[in-house]
């Protein structure tokens, strides 16, 4: 219900940039309300696996991933773009179910046949901690510019950040020092934890990354709710508390500067841009591919040398040309599944991406939960965002699964946190 209702308020809210929700095409027309309620009402049964399900990263990923497929789902049934809009919702929604079955049900532990000592694991996060740092000194060198999140947009077209340093800020600020500060919060130390939140802190003026500038907090806000509330509890607020407190900021009617600067951003960034544009793109993405080709996984760098691909620039770029909503990247359902095989193939296709999330579940498995959902924390802003092959290799999700699987279970038994 907040979803929707926030959905509402984006349809209506005038924004402070030159975004607007019908340039996005996200509309409300209250004669179709019956219509939006039944559909988003009956797909919300596919919640009833979240509450029978256990921790694991796929239940944090899946619940971003479920949140953004019902948005679609409401955003569909008002959408002004020309295609078969039954079909799309029915395959988005059979998506859900075939991706969410394996990512939230299978997480069988893979025995580990290496893992790291304590004293070798100590060493790894003093490498992360030098990479980082030597990261970001490399990277200033070719950007370091202290500007607001309005005017990110202004300067990130030309940073012209070396390849490996593009590479290595993506890895760094996603998978690598929040694993780091996972690893010290759970072993109390506290100072450590806080030198990884000011390294990340520093990744911001080098790469102008709104997701880069909020981790920090976001880390925090983790460990808060973690400390308070069970790992599954956690995730739920980590969605529900934003997007609410976004809604009830809009709700006077007023004309105070708080709410119409400090008010409109924060909506902007907790409402639209979390979950109503990634909601949005699933649309756009139907409606592109339902008149081009598709791209069979080409979009996917490493087999473009491989397999013949109708488009020689990447997908985001494909879309700014079409419809000039800026380099618009999606998430797996559209990607991996629309753009890559289409609405009827699409379920086959997020069924495997479910897998590849199970995967990090099993190599995950007997890690307290708590130190999962905070080491893993970026990855669902990150999922809802970019294909899955991107967050694996770009935002260094194969690596943080790694990471997982060689990390020594031992230290959070000896530190009185008992593997769940």
């Amino acid at each position: 219900m907040i979803c929707c209702v926030s959905l509402v308020y984006v349809s209506y809210f005038k924004f402070p940039d030159y975004f607007t929700a019908a340039t996005f095409h996200i509309f409300y027309d209250p004669a179709r309300l019956h219509i939006a309620a039944a559909v988003t009402a009956l797909f919300s049964t596919v919640a009833l696996l979240f509450v029978y399900a256990r921790f694991s990263f796929g239940y944090l990923a899946g619940f971003y991933l479920y949140s953004m497929l019902l948005s679609y789902l409401w955003i569909n049934c008002f959408s002004n773009l020309d295609y078969d809009h039954r079909l799309a919702g029915l395959s988005a929604a059979v998506s859900a179910v075939a991706f969410l079955l394996p990512a939230l049900l299978i997480s069988f532990p893979i025995r580990q046949i290496f893992a790291l000592s304590a004293k070798t694991l100590d060493l790894v996060l003093g490498l992360i901690l030098i990479l980082a740092a030597a990261t970001i000194a490399t990277g200033a060198f070719y950007n370091f510019r202290l500007v607001g999140l309005g005017d990110i947009y202004d300067y990130r077209e030309k940073l012209g950040l070396p390849t490996i340093i593009s590479y290595l800020t993506g890895i760094m600020s996603s998978a690598l020092l929040p694993f780091a500060f996972a690893v010290f919060v759970a072993r109390k130390k506290y100072w450590m934890a806080g030198t990884v939140l000011v390294l990340l802190l520093m990744f911001y003026p080098v790469v102008l990354n709104k997701l880069v500038f909020f981790t920090p907090a976001w880390l925090v806000t983790f460990v808060l709710l973690s400390r308070f509330f069970g790992s599954r509890t956690a995730v739920v607020l980590s969605l529900l508390l934003p997007v609410l407190a976004g809604i009830l900021i809009m709700l006077p009617k007023t004309d105070e500067p708080f709410y119409s600067y400090a008010g409109q951003r924060y909506f902007f960034i907790a409402n639209f841009r979390t979950l109503a544009v990634p909601a949005a793109a699933m649309d756009v993405y139907s409606d592109f591919f339902s008149r081009h080709d598709l791209t069979y996984f080409c979009h996917i760098s490493a087999l473009k040398p491989f397999v013949s691909c109708p488009y020689t620039t990447q997908l985001s770029i494909v879309m700014e040309r079409a419809y000039n909503l800026g380099n618009f990247n999606a998430s797996l359902f559209a990607t991996e599944g629309i753009a890559s095989v289409g609405l009827l193939f699409a379920p086959l296709a997020t069924f495997a991406c479910g897998l590849v999330i199970a995967l990090g579940n099993s190599l995950s498995a007997g890690l307290p939960g708590r130190f999962v959902l905070i080491s893993g924390a970026v990855f669902p802003h990150i999922l809802l965002n970019v294909p899955l092959s991107v967050a694996m290799v770009s935002h260094g999700l194969a690596v943080l699964f790694l990471l997982w699987y060689v990390t020594p279970r031992a230290i959070f038994e000896q530190d009185g946190a008992a593997p769940t």
